[in-house]
């Protein structure tokens, strides 16, 4: 792959080509993919949708909202270390008008979207929606569908959303957001469709990331960035853009670290066994005198994690640098995590992580409610839009049609999109929102 392509200004609809010497510096192309997430709605709903508890009504518990900012600064960081880098080693790139910061802003726009297309209550909203086509009502559409849109439904996954979120079309509204090409590319952690399920043990096959929906779009993308195929037959699979792996990176290190932080800060983990886990991971870098100053347990953990963060900030990049050529042949089949020194130290966090948060009664007790209510609002809606297709509409479909919004109201023609509709719908509730509508709903 070669850089100038993936650094592709392009955008959904453009006829002529932009060249990176002729952007605005006051107002960069890369800069303005930030902006247009920002400012819209499916990112503002993440501040009620689920990062580690949910439905938690504690202050100091991160949101998706507040895990993606923190994860487009860290990305920032990624992006700005590694640019620097990737232009002194190729220096034509510079004569193009290609700047460090580039990097930083294509890493950072990418890693802010990168959980815009999860549902609510956590993890748990998309096995719930996969939960409902396998055991649920939803079956009943499975000889009535492709295996690959079946597969779509059953595994229903947050990055495809996203991707649908970003580039969907809508009436009067062509190419979603209509991002720059190079930050679309960032934003692909699993450039595939759903089947074949993990054909190799690649870091990119591990999940998909492309609905049937969107295939058309994504092979014209794929074309422009001069991704690599590794699709067989008619399968559609591409080798990562390699700013991929500095946005998976950033994720990593956050929930890593803050999820860990979050656990202590709700008591699940004791704090004395907590903070020593950390400082094994930072040990080469701690001031050990600043760290006895500090009285309060909130300082101290402030502490470790900056200087966490940063470590594994630093080996993120490091391992980028060093494995360059074989990320741009789509040779490289790990997270740069996977590869770096303090490998051993952040698998025995995420394993406390694992025992003492993600299955900790409170998170178990909120995700079955998340399962009930996700499978009721799929159910009803469905039902509602389907009938309303075939013209059987009863009154309570009627009703059940008008909590829809307007742009929903009209069904799709092929019954995959009608579902996948609906499962986005459900996909874009708030965690409130979607207790607020099963209230009304259930009366």
């Amino acid at each position: 792959m070669d850089w100038n392509q993936l650094l592709s200004l392009k955008r959904y609809g453009d006829t002529q080509k932009r060249f990176r010497n002729l952007q605005d510096e006051t107002r960069l192309g890369f800069e303005v993919d930030y902006d247009r997430i920002i400012f819209s709605d499916s990112f503002r709903s993440l501040q009620d949708k689920t990062q580690v508890v949910p439905l938690s009504k504690t202050d100091f518990v991160h949101t998706r909202l507040t895990h993606s900012l923190e994860v487009s600064v860290v990305a920032r960081s990624l992006g700005r270390i590694v640019g620097e880098k990737v232009l002194e080693k190729h220096p034509e790139l510079t004569d193009l008008g290609y700047k460090m910061n580039d990097f930083g802003a294509i890493v950072a726009t990418a890693a802010l979207a990168h959980d815009i297309g999860n549902p609510p209550f956590g993890h748990s909203g998309e096995k719930a929606i996969g939960e409902y086509f396998i055991n649920g009502n939803g079956k009943n559409y499975k000889e009535k569908l492709t295996k690959k849109q079946w597969q779509d439904l059953i595994d229903f996954e947050g990055n495809a959303n996203g991707f649908r979120i970003l580039t969907e079309n809508k009436e009067g509204i062509e190419g979603g957001l209509r991002l720059s090409y190079a930050t679309l590319g960032a934003f692909l952690k699993y450039p595939k469709e759903s089947l074949p399920k993990k054909p190799t043990t690649h870091i990119a096959d591990k999940k998909y990331g492309i609905f049937q929906s969107e295939l058309h779009f994504f092979n014209e993308l794929a074309q422009e960035l001069g991704l690599i195929s590794t699709g067989k037959n008619e399968d559609v699979a591409f080798k990562r853009h390699p700013l991929a792996y500095l946005v998976e990176a950033a994720d990593d290190i956050c929930y890593t670290i803050i999820d860990f932080e979050d656990g202590i800060n709700l008591g699940l983990i004791e704090e004395e066994f907590a903070l020593e886990y950390l400082i094994k991971l930072v040990k080469d870098t701690i001031n050990s005198e600043k760290y006895y100053q500090l009285k309060h347990k909130k300082d101290r953990l402030s502490y470790l994690r900056a200087l966490a963060i940063g470590t594994l900030i630093n080996e993120a990049t490091k391992v980028f640098l060093e494995n360059e050529e074989a990320i741009l042949n789509g040779d490289y089949r790990y997270s740069l995590l996977e590869k770096c020194k303090y490998e051993a130290q952040i698998n025995d966090i995420i394993k406390l992580s694992v025992e003492k948060i993600y299955k900790s009664r409170e998170v178990i007790e909120k995700e079955l409610v998340g399962y009930s209510i996700i499978s009721k609002l799929l159910d009803v809606f469905l039902t509602a839009t389907n009938n309303k297709f075939e013209n059987t509409l009863s009154n309570y479909d009627k009703l059940i049609i008008n909590l829809l919004p307007e742009s929903l109201q009209k069904p799709k023609e092929t019954l995959y999109m009608r579902v996948l509709t609906i499962c986005g719908f459900v996909a874009s509730l708030t965690d409130g929102f979607a207790l607020q509508l099963y209230k009304k709903i259930n009366g």
